[in-house]
């Protein structure tokens, strides 16, 4: 069940809701147990889409952005006002696409598969990193995502929050 389905310790899993993903809706990012892990702020009033992802406490972790006037769809990711990482959309193909993910300081990673169905993959130099699958819930507008214990689950849920935002468009 999962990314790391016969391989060594089980990831942490997050659900998402598909339909809050819009510009002035908050809304939780929970653990597979119902417990509230991440708050979306989805920012109004900006000029280009913008949404915060915060701790259950507020603290803001990551600001996610998008690039307007750029030749290829972008968003960045930033902290503390630095980006940490860049995510573009690489390629477009009939049934999979492959956005890019460039982070700072760190091994890139790539989101690739059907992102509008929400059956992808992060990848780091070939591994699987984290899965986002609707597979494993039964609630129509409803998806998860299983992170492998050693990465950045904030970092990699700005991410999907980022994928999703763009495969909109």
């Amino acid at each position: 069940m999962g990314l790391l389905r016969n391989r060594g310790p089980q990831g942490t899993r997050y659900t998402m809701r598909e339909k809050l993903f819009s510009i002035g809706d908050d809304f939780w990012i929970e653990t597979d147990g119902g417990d509230k892990a991440f708050k979306v702020d989805g920012k109004a009033l900006r000029m280009r889409e913008t949404f915060v992802l915060e701790s259950p406490s507020g603290e803001e972790l990551f600001t996610i952005q998008e690039k307007k006037l750029t030749i290829r769809d972008k968003m960045e990711i930033e902290r503390g006002g630095k980006t940490v990482a860049t995510v573009k959309k690489a390629l477009i193909s009939p049934l999979r696409e492959r956005y890019s993910i460039e982070v700072e300081g760190g091994p890139d990673l790539e989101a690739k598969g059907n992102i509008l169905d929400h059956e992808y993959k992060f990848k780091r130099d070939g591994d699987d990193v984290a899965e986002v699958s609707k597979r494993w819930f039964r609630m129509r507008d409803t998806y998860g995502i299983e992170i492998a214990p050693d990465q950045d689950h904030a970092l990699i849920l700005a991410c999907t929050v980022a994928v999703d935002q763009m495969g909109r468009g």
